[in-house]
């Protein structure tokens, strides 16, 4: 097993020239790091390497394998250290409501709180994602896009099948709204109306709705011990 956490002040490099691993989900490759400590060489893909600093990354659809691997993440970081803050990156499409509506609820439930930055885009589900970061701490960087709009979903079978995936559907627009109105402080006519259709929004713009707090060019000294092991969450 690979200590994730080691206490030793390791040297950090990359590997090898050629020296890969594969992501299980999008089948890219991803670069190793090697650590030189006390104990011997220990190699890490990037990923896991960031994720000893309390980063965890949203990328790519929304979907039930991300989801089951993003709410491990967080609750494997919880059980580390209940009070350091988690940096969650996203650069997503959107997806599955039911896969986002996991890695959210975890979000809200575990002890740390959760920074979200977005980069390059959070679109639908992941728009959703990133408004529930904890307040304060939700962060766009400037050329992100970010996009909002109703769910959607489709039915086939008798007429009374598809009545119920109808209503089922209503519901989960309304919930949704809901939780748009607490995160980001709009009105529900004013969450109802971006959501009708596909809305995109700057980062500035963005900020205004109330989605994010803050656009950042560059990344904020960090203040102190509370940032230590915090993935750089910004204060």
């Amino acid at each position: 097993m690979i200590d994730l956490f080691g206490s030793d002040a390791p040297e950090t490099r990359f590997g090898a020239q050629g020296q890969f691993t594969t992501d299980p989900i999008t089948g890219a490759l991803v670069p190793v790091v090697v650590e030189q400590t006390s104990r011997g060489e220990r190699s890490f893909d990037i990923f896991s390497r960031l994720l000893r600093e309390r980063i965890v990354f949203v990328t790519g659809q929304v979907e039930d394998g991300m989801a089951s691997l993003i709410t491990a993440q967080l609750l494997f970081l919880e059980s580390e250290n209940p009070s350091k803050p988690i940096s969650m990156y996203i650069n997503s499409p959107g997806g599955v409501v039911t896969a986002g509506m996991a890695i959210h609820d975890t979000m809200q439930y575990i002890k740390p709180r959760v920074s979200t930055v977005c980069m390059g885009q959070a679109a639908s589900m992941g728009s959703f994602l990133l408004a529930a970061g904890e307040p304060g701490m939700r962060i766009a960087l400037p050329n992100a896009r970010i996009m909002v709009h109703q769910p959607s979903g489709g039915a086939r079978g008798m007429a009374s099948d598809i009545e119920i995936q109808a209503r089922e559907i209503l519901r989960i627009k309304k919930r949704m709204n809901d939780l748009y109105v607490k995160y980001t402080g709009q009105s529900l006519d004013e969450i109802e109306k971006a959501m009708d259709r596909d809305t995109f929004l700057e980062a500035d713009e963005a900020m205004k709705f109330g989605i994010v707090d803050k656009v950042f060019e560059t990344r904020p000294e960090a203040d102190g011990s509370d940032a230590e092991g915090s993935g750089g969450a910004p204060e």
